[in-house]
């Protein structure tokens, strides 16, 4: 890699935890955290996707059918917020943020 796209990396650090470490090698319990590198204007679903087709459970349990959209059962924090408040799959990132990936509970 050159020194210029070396320079232009940039990264975002996923935590994996909860059930959802089983996928990234865990035991089901605590958190593991993974540094993502990428580059400018990529968005919060690049990261996801590159990062998820590495664990092949856990891209099957976080991605419906054709990696378009986010399966139901594990919850995708950006920076500590779901989701949707004031990031979506299509957010560029700017590096630095805190991509969660949270494993849902039921209760009843």
């Amino acid at each position: 890699m050159s020194e210029l796209n070396v320079a232009n990396r940039l990264a975002a650090t996923v935590e994996v935890t909860t059930w959802v470490t089983r996928y990234v090698g865990g035991d089901g319990s605590g958190s593991h955290l993974f540094e993502e590198t990428f580059a400018p204007g990529e968005t919060v679903g690049d990261v996801l996707r590159r990062f998820s087709a590495r664990f092949r459970d856990l891209d099957a349990a976080l991605w419906t059918h054709g990696r378009t959209s986010l399966a139901e059962h594990i919850e995708v924090l950006v920076n500590d917020a779901v989701l949707g408040v004031s990031h979506d799959l299509g957010t560029p990132l700017l590096g630095g943020e805190r991509i969660t990936l949270l494993g849902q509970f039921m209760c009843g």
